[in-house]
């Protein structure tokens, strides 16, 4: 069997590591080694805060809730959500918060449903 060199396929893995590690500073998007180890890098600090993200956003929506609740009268945020689960409402904080921003008309009228 005829020797095959892989000259093509590591030029265009070393091009694609390369393309991926563009914007890195200084070896890291120059040597393909340094990259790869760059790009593994990232790619644990991606993962893990793509689960951060939904803890901030989570913290956002009580945050918005609070203040929407208290410029409303309505208490503080952990009383309305003890309200909120004795009256089976079934809206989740996100759906609750984005009512409080974007449409305070019917974020009153679930309030008064609440009691």
């Amino acid at each position: 069997m005829p020797r095959v060199k892989g000259g093509v396929i590591s030029a265009k893995r070393r091009r694609n590591v390369l393309k991926r590690a563009k914007g890195y500073r200084h070896e890291r998007s120059k040597k393909e080694r340094r990259a790869k180890e760059s790009l593994v890098h990232a790619g644990k600090s991606a993962f893990a805060h793509r689960r951060d993200k939904k803890n901030d956003m989570r913290q956002l929506w009580i945050v918005r809730l609070n203040a929407a609740l208290r410029e409303n009268g309505a208490g503080s945020y952990s009383t309305f959500v003890a309200r909120v689960k004795k009256a089976g409402v079934q809206l989740d904080r996100k759906v609750l918060s984005t009512l409080a921003k974007d449409r305070p008309e019917v974020f009153k009228r679930v309030l008064a449903k609440i009691g």
